[in-house]
């Protein structure tokens, strides 16, 4: 069986970062991702970050990615791509590798394992044309093939937003963008380029259903009320051949349940989600989360809690004094604050504090 300090599992945002504050420790760490190239969402973000330098304001988020990933070469992390974690026993991490099953031993887990995309069921949502923004997003920025010509998008959170300017780019017709809520739930500078590039944002609106014959050819809109209920004679038909679905994305956490974790239901972060405090452990003393496995927010915050993760879990080994560990977890804690500080996130923030609660009563 092999042996490692910290075992981390996802080389997204928040598990690279990890794992570079675990081998600048001095922790032996292992990387591992079932994908054959790391980097996690990272790679698919054209669009330049913003905020603060910390933050890596003005790069792109392939750049950031290519940034970290040379880092944790620098740093000498084992980085094993192509790996499946099936499995958390206890401080055994099963791994299926080539065909093959191993164990790896680890004093410390850190689970980065992001999220996945929610689903919308309604009258034709199973043909061919609709898909989730995440895997347009793959499609057209890393394989640059456009799935389709005339968009409907559905959600005006951040990634329905930037996924549709990024389809605009592309050389793509966004007809509108539809959202349930009466207000856009993405940031004002994302909804702000879409709306120079003169894409409708169609807030109290939903889809009733798409037609076509062997794939989507068109979807039917309609207004609704405060309630949710449709209102009558205000459907609308559009010609679509690329229903682009953004409704939010869900904490990818298996492996975290299988650790023995405690969960609470979490609707800010996105649902059921690990109880952490704010050192990034779970219930579970030798496991960590990190990123969207921790709660839905965005790359920045997921950087951040990768890094709070690598420490924390560095300093329980002892690999970084005390007083050193704290003052480094200071500054991350104060970047995350910055982070989360805005009423926009103010929600989000607050579910964080009950989690951090829920972990000091358990």
């Amino acid at each position: 069986m092999e042996e490692t300090d910290i075992a981390i599992v996802g080389a997204g945002p928040a598990g690279l970062t990890a794992s570079i504050e675990a081998a600048k420790a001095g922790a032996r760490t292992t990387l591992i991702d079932e994908n054959y190239k790391p980097g996690g969402q990272l790679f698919k973000q054209i669009h330049k970050f913003f905020g603060a330098k910390e933050h890596y304001a003005g790069m792109r988020g392939y750049e950031i990615g290519e940034r970290l990933l040379r880092e944790t070469k620098e740093r000498g992390v084992d980085v094993r791509l192509g790996t499946v974690v099936f499995g958390i026993y206890g401080q055994e991490v099963g791994l299926l590798a080539s065909e093959r099953v191993t164990t790896l031993r680890a004093k410390r887990i850190i689970l980065a394992t992001g999220a996945y995309e929610n689903s919308l069921a309604f009258p034709g949502w199973t043909l061919p044309g609709v898909m989730g923004a995440g895997a347009v997003q793959t499609m057209v920025n890393v394989h640059r093939v456009l799935p389709g010509k005339n968009v409907l998008m559905i959600g005006s959170g951040n990634v329905g937003l930037i996924v549709s300017y990024q389809l605009l780019q592309a050389g793509a017709e966004v007809i509108a963008i539809v959202e349930a809520l009466p207000k856009i739930g993405g940031y004002g500078v994302h909804a702000a380029k879409i709306r120079r590039a003169r894409v409708p944002i169609m807030t109290s609106h939903t889809i009733l259903g798409a037609d076509g014959k062997n794939q989507v050819e068109n979807a039917v809109v309609c207004e609704i009320d405060e309630k949710g209920q449709a209102l009558k004679g205000s459907q609308k038909v559009f010609d679509a051949d690329l229903i682009c679905i953004a409704v939010g994305l869900t904490p990818l956490s298996e492996l975290a349940w299988m650790t023995g974790c405690r969960f609470m239901y979490m609707t800010e972060l996105g649902g059921l989600t690990p109880i952490h405090n704010r050192e990034m452990r779970t219930t579970m003393n030798h496991v960590y989360v990190a990123g969207d496995v921790a709660g839905i927010e965005e790359a920045s915050t997921a950087i951040e809690e990768g890094r709070m993760a690598g420490v924390s879990a560095s300093q329980s080994l002892g690999l970084i004094p005390d007083r050193v560990a704290e003052c480094f977890k200071r500054e991350i804690a104060n970047r995350l604050l910055q982070l989360r500080g805005g009423p926009f996130l103010k929600e989000r923030m607050q579910a964080k504090e009950r989690l951090i609660r829920a972990w000091n009563d358990k």
